[in-house]
């Protein structure tokens, strides 16, 4: 396995050069499938790098015990991106009955809406695909580990590679301060972070990207979470990585990312031809899965740069994210 690390690197640059309709491809061999390290079956991706000796390591990073609370609060009124939905309620008859000799009462929540992409939200390997052309000339819609739609698609959720593949998350976690790099409390809109901005963000840190390890979790701090209050302004341009820093964190093999912003990536992307490149790069190709709407202001009160981060993803069969909790523990 490991004489064909560098084959991971070749294989992603490749998927990175690839078009949205691309050159002919077949089903059992395309241009970013079978995965070269865990085959033509995977549908864990990334979290497939936290072996237990990676949940281990990371346990010994919690040296106080504080912990942080990365996620936002779901509740009416946040951002939340085109047409979905969020609303809670919590039903009942006009005059509550109580039970038993002690008069026991209850309450129960109804929630609907886009559970899985709405507030902090956790991208899955259903979540983005590509349209390609095939060997035999058709086009079809391909999705991380060349499952294609023919495939997933079901009237109850995705057959194939639904949210409850990903394994628990119990990693390291890297917290990059582009904002604090930048002298910043909040980058500009449409601002693309290059390689050298998490470069020098790491150096900032005491931290070089040679200390990164297969399976750390990777979070970009934009301070964008200043917006959050603002829908109008948190949901617009944004600032975000572009296709140079995926690439470097495909070669780094992190088994995810996150950012304090909506989208990670820089949206416009500046070619003006892309739609969320780096979506595509990350999850679709490379099954390196995405948490938004993150917020980092703590960690970077305290300087907490390395921590143990923990994210569950709620196991809903054939959904294509998750809400949660993440948290992370110095």
């Amino acid at each position: 396995m490991v004489r064909r690390f560098p084959l991971v690197a070749l294989w992603s640059v490749t998927a990175l050069m690839v078009p949205a309709a691309t050159e002919a491809q077949t089903r059992d061999q395309g241009p970013w499938w079978p995965h070269p390290i865990w085959g033509k079956d995977d549908r864990a991706g990334g979290s497939n790098w936290i072996t237990p000796a990676k949940v281990l390591a990371s346990l010994k990073l919690v040296t106080t015990g504080k912990v942080y609370e990365l996620g936002q609060v779901y509740e009416a009124g946040m951002p939340l991106y085109g047409e979905r939905t969020y609303s809670l309620t919590i039903p009942g008859p006009a005059e509550r009955p109580a039970f038993g000799a002690n008069q026991l009462l209850g309450n129960e929540e109804l929630i609907t809406g886009a559970l899985g992409q709405v507030g902090t939200q956790f991208d899955g390997p259903g979540h983005i695909g590509s349209r390609i052309r095939m060997a035999d000339g058709t086009e079809k819609d391909v999705y991380y580990n060349g499952f294609t739609w023919e495939e997933i698609r079901g009237g109850d959720g995705l057959r194939e590679i639904g949210i409850e593949h990903i394994k628990p998350i119990i990693t390291r976690g890297i917290l990059i301060d582009i904002a604090g790099y930048k002298n910043v409390a909040i980058l500009p809109p449409t601002y693309e972070v290059t390689l050298a901005d998490v470069r020098g963000a790491l150096a900032r840190q005491g931290m070089s990207e040679a200390d990164l390890q297969p399976g750390d979790a990777l979070f970009f701090a934009y301070g964008w979470a200043a917006n959050w209050k603002n829908p109008k302004s948190y949901g617009g341009t944004q600032p975000g990585i572009g296709l140079e820093v995926a690439r470097w964190i495909v070669e780094r093999k992190a088994s995810m990312v996150g950012s304090d912003s909506p989208g990670l990536e820089v949206t416009p992307n500046p070619d003006s031809t892309l739609a969320y490149p780096v979506h595509q790069v990350l999850i679709t190709q490379n099954g390196i899965w995405n948490q938004e709407n993150l917020h980092f202001e703590e960690l970077v009160k305290d300087r907490v740069y390395q921590f143990l981060f923990v994210f569950t993803p709620v196991r809903f069969k054939g959904a294509t994210g998750s809400p949660g909790r993440p948290i992370a523990i110095r």
